[in-house]
C-alpha cells in the first residue's frame, strides 16, 4: 500500500453489521506462506476516513521494525470499520452524523434546525429529546429503562445511556454544566434551575453535545458487534487454516473496544490471539470483571475473556484524556442516577481513564517500569501512559509500540 511504513501490510474491512469483504481470511492466511510468524492487528477508534485511519497505520507501526527480535516475521494489519470522528468542536459536524446514521437525514436536518435556532421553549426540547431517540433506535424507552443498572453490558451492545431516557431539558441543563466544568477554573456553571424564560436558551450548547453522544452510543454499540461478529470469527477462520500464526490486537477508543469484543466472537477452544493492548479503551473499566464492586453478583460485559488470550491483555491509560475523564462517563451513566452525573462515581470509568479495574491479580505498571522490566506473560495489565500521551488520540510513540512488541513477546 502506498505511503505504508511497513510490509507485509493488509486491511481489511467491516460494515457496520460486522460482514467483512469475500476472501479476507485466505488473504491473512496467505501471509502465513510468506514466512509471516506475528500479525499485529490494529483497530483505529473515532474516525469515519480509511486514509486518515491509514495514516494512523502509517505511523504507530513505523518504529516496529527496530523493535522486533530476530527470528520473528511481523506482518501488519489495520482494521477499518465504519465509525465517526468524535471532534472537540462544539458544533457537531451534520454531514459526519448523516453518515453514521443512514437512512436518518431529515431527522439530522431537523435537530440542525433546533440547534441553529435555539427555542427558548420546553417543548422545542421535548422535541428534541425525542428526534435523538429516534435518531438512535431507542424509542421503546420504557423496555431499555426496565434494564438492571450498574454499568454492565450484555452481547455487543452497550446499555441506553442516561440522557436518551431522561427529561430533555433537565439532561441538557446537565451536559451544559459538564462542558463548563471541562472548561476549567473561572468558568460559570450554567443554574439548573432557570428552566423559565430565557435560561433555557443557555442548554442548547448541552443539546450539541447531547447529539454528539448520541452519535458516540451508535458508534460504541457498533464496535462491539464488528467486534464480535466480524474480527472474531475472522480469526476464528486464520487460526483453523494458519495454526502456527499468533495475532496481537491493537485497539485505540472505540477501536480498542473493538478489538476486546473479538475475544467474544473468538470460537472455543481458538488460542491465535497472543496478546491484547488497549490504548485509551473507550469502554468500561470493569469489562473483564468477574464480579462488579458495587454490584457483586454480575460480572462485566467481558468477564473473564481475558483468558482467551495467550499472553496478557494491556489497558494503557492517562489522566490528561479530557474525553474519557469527562465525556464518557457523561454517556455511560443512568438516568435514574442523573444526581451523581457530575460526580466521581466509579461505576461509570473507561479503561483509558485509569485502567483495567476489579481484576484480581491485575498488575498496575508505570510507563517507565513497564519498558525497563516488560510486561506479564499473562492475564490484566494496567499501564499508566500518562509520560507520553497528552491527549486522547496521542497514541503515535515509539514507547507505546515497545509495549506491543514486549506484550506479545517480539521485542529484542
Amino acid at each position: 500500500m502506498a505511503g505504508m511504513s511497513v510490509e507485509p501490510y493488509r486491511e481489511i474491512r467491516f460494515d457496520k453489521d460486522g460482514d467483512g469483504a469475500a476472501g479476507q481470511r485466505e488473504a491473512l492466511a496467505a501471509t502465513a506462506g510468506q514466512g509471516v510468524t506475528d500479525l499485529v492487528m490494529f483497530a483505529h477508534g473515532w474516525n469515519n476516513s480509511p486514509t486518515v485511519a491509514a495514516r494512523l497505520y502509517a505511523a504507530f507501526f513505523a518504529p516496529f521494525p527496530g523493535l522486533v527480535r530476530s527470528g520473528v516475521r511481523v506482518g501488519y494489519v489495520g482494521v477499518v470499520w465504519p465509525s465517526m470522528m468524535f471532534s472537540d468542536e462544539p458544533i457537531p459536524d451534520f454531514a459526519s452524523v448523516a453518515a453514521v446514521h443512514p437512512g436518518k437525514g431529515a431527522v439530522v436536518e431537523r435537530l440542525a434546525v433546533l440547534l441553529r435556532e435555539q427555542p427558548e421553549d420546553e417543548a422545542a426540547f421535548g422535541e428534541f429529546g425525542e428526534l435523538l431517540r429516534v435518531l438512535t433506535d431507542t424509542n421503546g424507552s420504557a423496555a431499555f429503562a426496565e434494564r438492571p443498572s450498574g454499568g454492565a453490558e450484555g452481547s455487543a451492545g452497550p446499555p441506553v445511556p442516561d440522557f436518551l431516557l431522561g427529561d430533555p431539558v433537565a439532561v441538557c441543563a446537565m451536559f451544559a454544566d459538564a462542558l463548563e466544568e471541562a472548561a476549567g477554573p473561572g468558568s460559570v456553571p450554567t443554574p439548573r434551575d432557570a428552566f423559565g424564560g430565557s435560561g433555557l436558551g443557555r442548554y442548547w450548547k448541552g443539546a450539541r453535545e447531547a447529539l454528539r453522544q448520541a452519535t458516540y452510543y451508535t458508534m460504541k454499540r457498533r464496535a462491539g458487534v464488528v467486534g464480535e461478529r466480524g474480527l472474531g470469527p475472522l480469526l476464528g477462520g486464520v487460526a483453523r487454516s494458519s495454526p502456527g500464526l499468533r495475532v496481537h490486537l491493537v485497539g485505540h477508543s472505540m477501536g480498542a473496544r473493538l478489538v476486546a469484543y473479538a475475544l467474544r466472537g473468538l470460537p472455543d477452544g481458538v488460542r491465535t490471539v497472543g496478546s491484547v493492548t488497549l490504548l485509551q479503551g473507550a469502554f468500561s473499566h470493569y469489562a473483564f470483571a468477574a464480579s462488579l464492586p458495587h454490584e457483586p453478583g454480575r460480572g462485566g460485559a467481558l468477564r473473564d475473556l481475558q483468558r482467551r488470550v495467550d499472553g496478557p491483555v494491556v489497558g494503557c491509560y492517562s489522566r490528561h484524556d479530557t474525553s474519557l475523564r469527562v465525556f464518557y462517563p457523561l454517556a455511560s451513566r443512568l438516568a435514574r442516577d442523573a444526581d451523581s452525573l457530575l460526580g466521581s462515581d466509579r461505576r461509570w470509568g473507561a479503561i483509558g481513564h485509569d485502567g483495567i479495574q476489579a481484576v484480581p491479580g491485575t498488575a498496575a505498571l508505570t510507563l517507565a517500569g513497564a519498558l525497563r522490566g516488560g510486561i506479564p506473560a499473562a492475564g490484566c495489565v494496567s499501564v499508566d501512559t500518562a509520560e507520553v500521551v497528552g491527549e486522547h488520540s496521542d497514541i503515535c510513540h515509539p514507547q507505546l509500540a515497545r509495549l506491543v512488541t514486549s506484550a506479545g513477546r517480539i521485542g529484542r
